[in-house]
């Protein structure tokens, strides 16, 4: 961590990295670096187990409609059993995980930035917003939270719903992975696109919902000024000048993630890799279990390819409110602690 001037220190207290908002929020996460591991060890097992139990729906097909063998359609139903059921075990293993990181990314946040505070000088509290940092203190915190979870955990599944599912239909048949990977080249791009309009949206909602915290505390904590002027009507335009501008900018939130194209692309694709599938069918270079296998373990991407139109929206809501707290943390104050003064034990009685 850099080492900053500041009023008072809290001593023992755990080190963070103060570097930039990205450090900061890696090294709040590596402090529970195995619950963290945990959850992504979890992710992958539930990814294969669900890829896996679609692979065996296509050799149940086929053992019952091709190869008319039914004796092997218990078994097959047995492991699809048992690949549901890792599957949610996994799934339930890795959530519980996840919420723990996100639970105490959040109190640490909170316990950072209150510690911080009690380190600054009267004097920088004094040229500070009581309302900005009431804001920082609380919704801004909370954003950290919901960044990790579900945030990240969807970051997790969208990169295994595109690794896994893909890895196993190059099992089925190599060439059926032409138009997955095409596919995941367009959602790459069209992510990318999609979180550099998204980003300025959400950074300036957060910047002005801590103003207008700021200025309705300012507006209630002078109420006696406001009255004794005769100046309600002027502190009530002021709000809502302040609201109005938060509104627009999540109204634009909203209209950016409403032309969302990932989704619209995925169904597009599902039609592109049935006909590759059902061309490759009818040349008898694959069977028709493959087939099946192929539609099965491909949906398995649609819930990834939906679920980044959340999990970006929380990841950006988070990081602004991460740089947010982290400008409080490690604004310096005008006095440092005199470490040469002197400290003695207080002696005497009243």
């Amino acid at each position: 961590m850099l080492s900053q001037k500041s009023e008072f220190t809290v001593s023992d207290a755990y080190q963070f990295n103060r570097r930039n908002a990205l450090l900061w929020i890696l090294s709040h996460i590596w402090r529970y670096r195995l619950y963290a591991l945990t959850t992504f060890v979890m992710y992958v097992l539930t990814y294969f187990a669900f890829s896996q139990s679609s692979v065996f729906f296509g050799r149940a097909v086929e053992a019952v409609v091709t190869d008319g063998d039914r004796t092997q359609l218990l078994n097959i139903a047995l492991i699809i059993l048992l690949l549901r059921v890792a599957d949610g075990a996994c799934s339930l293993i890795g959530g519980l995980a996840g919420e723990v990181v996100a639970q105490n990314f959040e109190a640490d946040a909170r316990q950072e930035l209150y510690a911080s505070l009690l380190e600054k000088s009267q004097t920088f509290h004094d040229r500070q917003r009581v309302g900005d940092i009431m804001a920082r203190a609380t919704e801004d915190v909370r954003q950290l939270n919901g960044m990790i979870s579900p945030g990240v955990n969807f970051i997790y599944e969208t990169f295994l719903g595109f690794l896994i599912p893909i890895t196993l239909i190059g099992f089925i048949d190599w060439r059926l992975m032409a138009v997955p990977l095409v596919f995941t080249l367009v959602y790459i791009v069209a992510v990318r696109d999609y979180f550099k309009r998204l980003s300025p949206a959400i950074t300036n909602q957060r910047l002005e919902f801590g103003l207008m915290n700021a200025t309705l505390e300012e507006s209630i904590s002078g109420i006696e000024v406001v009255k004794a002027s005769t100046t309600e009507d002027f502190e009530r335009l002021k709000f809502r000048r302040r609201a109005k501008a938060f509104r627009d900018y999540f109204v634009k939130q909203g209209q950016v993630e409403a032309a969302y194209m990932p989704i619209l692309l995925y169904a597009i694709s599902v039609g592109f890799v049935f006909l590759h599938g059902v061309s490759l069918y009818l040349g008898q270079e694959i069977r028709l279990g493959d087939l099946i296998a192929l539609m099965g373990v491909y949906n398995v991407v649609s819930f990834p390819a939906f679920i980044s139109l959340f999990s970006l929206s929380l990841l950006q809501n988070g990081y602004a409110g991460a740089k947010r707290i982290l400008n409080i943390i490690k604004a310096e104050t005008d006095l440092d602690q005199n470490e040469n003064g002197i400290s003695k034990t207080v002696e005497g009685e009243i």
